[in-house]
Formats: structure tokens, sequence, C-alpha cells
């Protein structure tokens, strides 16, 4: 397996490779992700106003949630080099403070014409599917040396 610092080549992929990242969602998480997006909707920041809500407290950003998915993407599974082109996302569960996520990306398709790999793209709270889709990404080629 490549290290973070190169990541993978599009002829290292093999349809079922799959990676993961694991991250336990903060307040600090949630506050920053906030000042940051912009999006200051009180279900993410206001408990007194998120109780009264379908989802009875505060629920994290499902962009944050979803940004995990990046982190696999852009560190792990293809890694560096790799460029995000689509990904579809549904939204199936909250995600709230103190629960840790684990995105898991897998290797669905590869297209070695376009250099284009389709992922999975899953993220769980326990056995709960809270984030479901699909991504699209074009993958770096392993560079052949010319005969000298």
């Amino acid at each position: 397996m490549a290290d973070v610092g190169s990541g993978h080549f599009l002829e290292d992929l093999s349809v079922g490779q799959s990676a993961t990242y694991a991250k336990t969602v903060t307040d600090a998480d949630i506050v920053l992700f906030a000042g940051i997006s912009g999006d200051v909707n009180p279900v993410h920041l206001d408990q007194d106003y998120a109780t009264g809500t379908m989802f009875k407290g505060r629920i994290a950003h499902g962009m944050l949630t979803a940004s995990f998915i990046s982190a696999v993407l852009g560190t792990k599974l293809p890694g560096p080099g790799c460029i995000y082109v689509s990904q579809n996302l549904k939204f199936k569960a909250p995600v709230r403070i103190g629960e840790t996520v684990r995105a898991t990306v897998t290797v669905t398709a590869i297209d070695p014409v376009r250099a284009r790999v389709t992922v999975s793209t899953v993220c769980k709270v326990g056995e709960t599917v809270v984030i479901d889709g699909e991504a699209q990404l074009v993958v770096p080629r392993r560079q052949v040396q010319a005969a000298e």
C-alpha cells in the first residue's frame, strides 16, 4: 500500500479495495464547521431550538459528516493526487455530538481509458448508515520510464 505522501496510482487499484476513516464528532467540530461554512442553522448550534425539532437535540451538519469521505479519498484510497470529480449523497440519519462516524470508500469500477475510478461512499455510526453515496475520481497513472 502506498503511504500518505504518494497515494495509489490507477494501476494499483482494483474493484473491491476499500479504506476507512473514523472520527468522533465534537461540539468544537460543529461550531468550527458552522464558522467555516457559514451554515449557522440553529439545529446544529442551539440546544433549546434543536430540542423542538424532529431530531430532539443538536445534530452535526450533514456536509461535516460527508467531509469525512473526502478525508478517506484524499489520504488513503486512492490518496494524494486523486481529483474528486463528483459525489452524490443520501443523508439517512443524523449524527450527534460524541458519536463516531466511520467513512468507508470501496472501489466499484475502474475506467482505465479515462483514468476514472468510481467508489461507493458510506458513513456509519455503529451499524446505522448515516450517509450513502457514490463518487467519481480521476486518479493519476504511474509514469512509465522511457528506455534509454
